[in-house]
C-alpha cells in the first residue's frame, strides 16, 4: 500500500514537514538519507533559532525535531534513495534494500557547501571552520578572520563579518573576483578587509580551535601562514538533487524551482527547504518551507482524493 506522504530528508524543513503531516493524521514516512539531520548536526552552536535564548546545538536542536516528529507518529527510514520514479502516483521510491510508493512526496534533501578539501578542513568544522557568515559571525567578535572565495557570496560574507570581526582577510585564487562589480568594490573600499590575490589556502592549522591557516602564492609559490582564528569557506553550494536530473525542473545550478508554494512542475511532489532555496539558507527558513510542504501536500491529497 503506498504511503500518503513519503518526505525525502531528515533536517529542519524535512522533520517540520514530517511534524506537520503527522499532526494531520498522514503518518509519514521519513527516508533520512546519509546525513540524517541535515547540515546543523555539524554545527555546534545555534544561537539564532528562535525559542532558544541561550542558544542550542546543532545536533541536539535536530535530535529534538525529530523527537517532536516521532511523538506524533512519524516513521523513519534508514537509507539513500538511489532511483526514483516520478512518471505517474503511486510515485516509486528505490533504496539500495527497499522499493517505496507514495502519493504525495516531499524532497528536502538540502544542499551541501563546498569544501576546499584540506586535511582539517572538518575535523575542525564548527570549531573555527565555517561555511556560513550568517550563523557563525556573531562567535568571532573582535577577531581577526579569514574567508575563502572571489564570488559574490563570498564579498557578502566578507562584508557581513566586519560587523564583528577586527580584520577580515579574503583569500582568492585568481588576481580579480568572480563577483559583480558592486560586491567586488564594497570589498575593495571597505577599510576593514585585506585581499590576497593569487593565493590558496593548503591547510587549517590548530588542535581544538583555528590558530591560523597555511597559504601558498600561486604566482611565486611562495609558502606562508597567516595567523586567524577561523575561517570562511565561501565557495558556494550544491544542491543534493542529481537524483532527480532530468525529471524535476530546475535552475542553472540545479536548485528544484517552485512555485505556488513547494509546488514543483510534477502535481504531487513537493520540495522544501535549502533543496530549492540558494538566497536564503537558514535553518528557520527551511523550516518554514517544511511547513508550506506539508500543508500543500495534505491539500493535494484531499483534492485527489487519494
Amino acid at each position: 500500500m503506498a504511503e500518503n506522504i513519503l518526505i525525502l530528508g531528515s533536517g529542519p524543513a524535512g522533520l517540520t514537514a514530517a511534524i506537520y503531516a503527522a499532526r494531520a493524521n498522514l503518518n509519514p514516512l521519513v527516508v533520512e538519507g546519509i546525513q540524517a539531520g541535515g547540515q546543523l548536526t555539524i554545527t555546534s552552536d545555534v544561537e539564532n533559532y528562535p525559542g532558544f535564548p541561550k542558544g542550542i546545538m546543532g545536533p541536539e536542536l535536530m535530535a529534538d525535531f525529530r523527537k517532536q516528529a516521532e511523538r506524533f507518529g512519524t516513521r523513519f527510514a534508514i537509507g539513500d534513495v538511489k532511483r526514483v520514479d516520478f512518471s505517474k502516483p503511486p510515485f516509486k521510491l528505490f533504496t539500495e534494500k527497499e522499493t517505496f510508493e507514495a502519493n504525495t512526496v516531499i524532497i528536502s534533501t538540502g544542499a551541501s557547501s563546498n569544501l576546499i578539501g584540506l586535511p582539517n578542513e572538518m575535523r575542525l568544522m564548527g570549531k573555527g571552520v565555517s561555511t556560513c557568515a550568517t550563523c557563525d559571525g556573531f562567535f568571532f567578535r573582535g577577531l581577526e578572520i579569514a574567508v575563502v572565495g572571489g564570488g559574490d557570496s563570498a564579498c557578502e560574507e566578507a562584508n557581513f563579518l566586519t560587523k564583528f570581526a577586527s580584520k577580515v582577510t579574503m583569500i582568492h585564487r585568481r588576481e580579480s573576483f568572480r563577483a559583480s562589480k558592486i560586491m567586488a568594490d564594497r570589498v575593495l573600499k571597505n577599510p576593514k578587509i585585506k585581499v590576497l590575490w593569487n593565493t590558496a589556502v593548503e591547510d587549517v592549522l590548530g588542535k581544538d580551535d583555528v590558530t591560523g591557516v597555511k597559504l601558498k602564492n600561486l604566482k611565486t609559490g611562495e609558502a606562508s601562514e597567516l595567523n586567524v582564528a577561523g575561517l570562511f569557506v565561501a565557495i558556494g553550494h550544491s544542491p543534493n538533487t542529481k537524483l532527480f536530473k532530468g525529471l524535476i525542473e530546475m535552475d542553472e545550478a540545479g536548485y528544484i524551482i517552485t512555485r505556488n508554494g513547494s509546488k514543483t512542475n510534477i502535481p504531487g511532489v513537493f520540495a522544501a527547504g535549502d533543496v530549492q532555496d540558494h538566497v536564503y539558507r537558514q535553518a528557520i527558513t527551511a523550516a518554514g518551507t517544511g511547513c508550506m510542504a506539508a500543508i500543500d501536500a495534505e491539500r493535494y491529497l484531499e483534492n485527489s482524493h487519494l
